[in-house]
């Protein structure tokens, strides 16, 4: 079935694209991003302009049309534009919460009742809970994870270990939220039941859980607390002192909890929330001027303590701090857009099919076709998209139920996507917490371990195989 839809998508094409020059393609591509950012540390941005200059070169050599490659940019870019106005959104939302006292108060709350010796697991649990209950891993890193952030780095924690606990416990509750937009496109996909697709997701998301609790329980036990109580405590009185600390200030949390959870749109629930902490400033700041509103939601908040800590903490936010992230997000997508234009993926997962004989290799073609999509295109869509389409047939030609693809798919796909520097959800995760991707991605422990345990869990026997 995939290789008739290929054979119809080159129709556009003057000479059809060989497994061979697919193959080539990739491999020059995957070296040379990762040659750039990692050997040679340059911005991911420039080793995508320069994937799209090769991309481009290939398909002159195929005597690909301008038009084509403009289409190709434009379907890439298509998928990408709500997220895009979705990032700039929290980028204001992030500054008029600090201006409104939304993040200081959760912080002060959280230093009343958190210690070092168990901060980490329990960022890992209390965003795992967040996660699951919005069914959103951005809105969690975003709120939550943004005052976590801040806590962890004032008891003097390493602020890469602690975004990796931010980002596992996030995407732990993504994976198993019925109202998580990746689970319920991996069930459709699938075809299957989405409550049965949670229940099967259990038994790799929860050893994957358990395994990343502990991690983060022995690095807690590990980390020395530089900042003493007394230093902890100045700086809940800095805060007290320059910021509104008042139960009040969590409304516009509890809004967009609600919204998410009603499953009510990301863009208006983000302008709703926007527009209510803007109240609440001026609920306990009448005097504030337009001008200063206007400020922050464009540039961010800087926030003037004269606690050091405290400023480099609460300066942050504003739309312009997510250009980066969006810029980052348009090429990484113009990129993807051309390799599925020109026949690229697909010609490569028809070939995969034919490799496709038993479970284990079945799951496993999944499980890396994902991880695959994830590295050359970055939109975690798409990697539960194409492998599920592709690879539907070949699961029920061995009879293997359809809830193991949903699964894989949600396992290597969605989840896998935060530990790419140019994935959307890598993308966002940096700019929101300003911590990078290669930074936090050792300590992302749940989000390798999901596509390990389900690969693994590929060559274990079963009822139904």
């Amino acid at each position: 079935m995939l290789k008739r839809e290929v054979q119809k998508g080159r129709a556009k094409m003057k000479k059809d694209v060989t497994i061979k020059e697919a193959l080539f393609l990739l491999v020059v591509l995957l070296a040379m991003i990762g040659t750039l950012i990692i050997g040679f540390k340059l911005p991911a941005h420039v080793a995508l302009l320069f994937a799209l200059a090769v991309v481009f070169l290939f398909a002159g050599y195929k005597k690909v049309s301008w038009k084509t490659i403009q289409e190709g940019i434009q379907e890439g870019i298509t998928p990408g534009l709500v997220p895009i106005i979705i990032f700039i959104l929290i980028g204001a939302l992030i500054s008029v919460w600090i201006a409104a006292g939304t993040i200081p108060t959760i912080m002060v709350y959280g230093f009343s009742v958190l210690s070092v010796q168990f901060f980490l697991p329990t960022v890992f649990l209390i965003c795992g809970i967040v996660g699951a209950t919005v069914g959103s891993s951005f809105t969690t890193i975003s709120t939550v994870g943004i005052a976590f952030l801040g806590m962890g780095q004032i008891m003097g924690l390493n602020p890469a270990i602690t975004t990796g606990a931010i980002v596992s416990g996030a995407f732990l509750g993504n994976s198993i939220s019925p109202l998580s937009d990746t689970a319920n496109l991996s069930a459709a996909i699938a075809e299957v039941d989405l409550f049965q697709h949670i229940k099967h997701e259990l038994w790799t998301v929860l050893p994957a859980a358990f395994l990343s609790l502990l991690g983060y329980t022995f690095l807690s036990f590990r980390a020395t607390q530089t900042v003493a109580g007394d230093g902890i405590e100045t700086i809940s009185q800095t805060l007290h002192e320059f910021y509104t600390i008042s139960p009040v200030t969590l409304l516009p949390v509890v809004v967009l909890f609600f919204a998410a959870w009603r499953k009510i749109p990301a863009i208006p629930t983000l302008l709703t929330s926007i527009v209510l902490s803007i109240l609440v400033r001026y609920l306990y700041h009448p005097t504030t001027s337009l001008a200063s509103i206007g400020s922050w939601i464009q540039d961010g908040y800087i926030s003037k303590t004269g606690v050091a800590n405290v400023d480099l903490l609460l300066t942050r936010g504003g739309m312009q701090s997510m250009m980066w992230s969006v810029s980052l997000i348009l090429l990484a997508l113009s990129l993807g857009g051309l390799l599925v234009k020109l026949n690229i993926i697909e010609t490569i997962l028809a070939q995969v099919e034919e490799l496709m004989k038993t479970k284990s290799r079945l799951i496993l073609m999944t499980a890396l076709s994902s991880i695959g999509i994830n590295l050359l295109i970055g939109e975690q869509y798409l990697s539960i998209i194409l492998p599920g389409k592709a690879y539907k047939e070949n699961y029920r030609k061995i009879s293997l139920p359809d809830k193991y693809l949903s699964r894989t798919l949600s396992d290597a796909g969605a989840t896998f996507n935060p530990l790419i520097p140019w994935g959307v959800s890598g993308v966002f995760i940096a700019g929101t917490l300003g911590i990078s991707t290669l930074s936090y991605l050792p300590f992302a422990f749940f989000c390798y371990l999901v596509p390990l345990i389900t690969i693994g869990a590929g060559f274990m026997k079963t009822k139904e195989n």
